[in-house]
């Protein structure tokens, strides 16, 4: 399709754009495919995401639909070439790298490839849940906490993440639940410990989210629990509802093809972007599973930038 580009970013979230604005600005003339299979929405995740404090420049807060507009308004004005479609699979066994496109026998070719699909928050899979999201339900603590501060949440998981969830919680809110469905946990000990012995977590044991309210109210209110040791279920009031029971990694286009991480995200060069495979750069929360903020996808996204601009000159 027209020819090789220099550049193209897969994904459209605070990484992928920031990687086109910084390729844009180097004369790259970056092609951005910003389609809906990976990562669930184009725009990424601050899609389904109401409102945003923690995000500098917007001392107002801003909703997450509103600031993906912002982001893809300057990739267009720096003249990124961004174009809405789904991509298949890439081949990364010869050059030019070839990116094919969904239900097409059509593919791009690119000297330089930047993967910005992101991660995708697991989820309970319950109705209440899907129709509160952003309204109370949220799979980001450090995101969504301070909304919360001095009230009543749950969280869900049985984790690392779960405890650093329940934790950097009871520093800002009044009391945190934390709910798992089984008598185990499988966080570190040190972790447990920690969450054990906080004074403002209740743990609750083999204990099953049935329901979160209140759909009607169009704000979480709770959940009703069911408690599986003694077969009954009971209300658990609450203002917010942290689900934490981990991330899944849009990284199935690499698979195969760049060196992943055992739990699936792509593993970069400590103190860059690149990857297994010359050419090949990785930004955002694809190969960021310890941070998973905005913010750090999008400085991810201008290393990617930088990296495939020097790569590019240097091989040239």
């Amino acid at each position: 399709m027209s020819g090789t580009r220099n550049v193209i970013i897969i994904g459209s979230g605070p990484a992928g754009h920031t990687a086109g604005i910084y390729s844009a600005r180097a004369n790259l003339a970056p092609l951005m495919l910003e389609g809906v299979a990976r990562g669930g929405i184009a725009g990424g995740q601050l899609m389904l995401t109401n409102d945003i404090e923690n995000y500098p420049g917007f001392p107002q807060k801003i909703a997450g639909p509103e600031l993906m507009g912002q982001f893809r308004g300057q990739s267009v004005a720096q003249g990124v070439e961004i174009v809405a479609e789904d991509v298949e699979r890439v081949d990364l066994s010869a050059r030019p790298f070839r990116v094919h496109i969904a239900d097409s026998a059509a593919f791009y070719a690119a000297r330089a490839l930047i993967i910005a699909t992101g991660a995708q928050a697991k989820w309970l899979e319950l109705e209440s849940e899907r129709k509160l999201r952003g309204r109370g339900v949220s799979a980001c603590a450090v995101c969504d906490g301070a909304f919360f501060r001095g009230e009543d949440v749950i969280v869900v998981g049985g984790g690392d993440t779960a405890m650093e969830e329940a934790t950097y919680l009871a520093g800002l809110c009044r009391s945190v639940t934390l709910v798992h469905r089984r008598e185990e946990f499988r966080a570190s000990r040190a972790m447990q410990e920690r969450v054990r012995r906080h004074p403002k977590i209740r743990i609750l044991t083999n204990t099953i989210v049935e329901e979160i309210l209140d759909v009607g109210a169009e704000c979480v209110t709770g959940a009703r629990l069911y408690d599986r040791t003694a077969n009954a279920s009971h209300t658990v009031s609450a203002a917010g509802f942290f689900v934490a029971i981990g991330h899944t990694p849009n990284s199935d286009l690499v698979r195969g093809q760049l060196e992943l991480h055992d739990n699936g995200y792509i593993r970069t060069v400590a103190g860059s972007s690149r990857t297994s495979v010359e050419g090949v750069f990785a930004c955002g929360d694809v190969q960021d599973f310890t941070y998973r903020q905005a913010i750090t996808a999008a400085g991810s996204g201008c290393i990617a930038a930088l990296d495939a601009e020097r790569w590019l000159a240097q091989s040239s």
